[in-house]
């Protein structure tokens, strides 16, 4: 598989038989490279998954869900929102069990956060936050955490799903920091890759993975620590 960031939570996943966008937040994030478009990175999406309702993730789904025809993998609140947007094609779950898709399977865990979109100065409540499980069968788990603190349960979730790659955020205020997001990672899980995300998008956030590397220790070396646009193969 091929894993790509685009900066803040939004990443692909290339398997061969589907094309994975989570939380395609492209449009209007600072850190999109400037020599991409969403076109460009959007084109033949087969699945679209949003781990929670914030305008910061659900980014450019309903524009990539109409063009591409993507079959949208949510909460059923997110479901039935898109629905209204013109969306057909949706797959809606909640928190527990495993969903086959055909190419994969997905399933969607705790998290620690808040769901809602804001739409003329209201909010509108989105179902409940999660963290996304990406099953490929003859590959590595991923667990996309979405946005959250961090949780004892972490440990269940563990030894349910046993991902071994981690899109773990790190930019403190609105999710863990650096020095939580570390201690998530060493006492509950034992991934083989780290990829960190949700940080560097705002002046608000942490701006760079270095409290986070240095709080894992010798652990930092299972951190990949990609730039946006470039990828690495899983």
């Amino acid at each position: 598989m091929k894993l790509t960031w685009y900066g803040h939570s939004a990443f692909k996943i290339e398997t061969g038989e589907a094309s994975i966008m989570i939380d395609p937040f492209l449009t209007g994030n600072p850190m999109f490279p400037a020599d991409l478009s969403v076109d460009q990175v959007t084109d033949g999406v087969t699945h679209v998954i949003l781990t929670h309702g914030h305008d910061d993730h659900i980014g450019d789904s309903i524009e990539i869900l109409k063009s591409t025809g993507a079959l949208l993998t949510a909460n059923f609140e997110i479901c039935m929102w898109a629905t209204r947007q013109g969306i057909e094609n949706i797959n809606p779950m909640n928190s527990g069990g495993m969903v086959d898709t055909g190419s994969f399977r997905v399933g969607m865990v705790r998290a620690d956060h808040s769901s809602s979109k804001q739409t003329d100065g209201e909010a509108i409540y989105l179902g409940n936050p999660h963290g996304v499980i990406v099953e490929v069968p003859g590959q590595k788990v991923i667990y996309h955490m979405g946005d959250t603190d961090i949780f004892s349960d972490m440990a269940l979730i563990n030894e349910i799903y046993r991902p071994s790659i981690g899109l773990v955020p790190i930019g403190d205020r609105f999710t863990m920091g650096g020095k939580t997001a570390a201690m998530a990672c060493q006492r509950y899980f034992e991934f083989d890759t780290i990829v960190p995300c949700h940080y560097g998008t705002f002046p608000i956030l942490d701006q760079n993975t270095d409290t986070f590397i240095s709080a894992m220790g010798a652990g930092g070396s299972k951190v990949a620590a990609v730039s946006p646009g470039a990828s690495i193969e899983i």
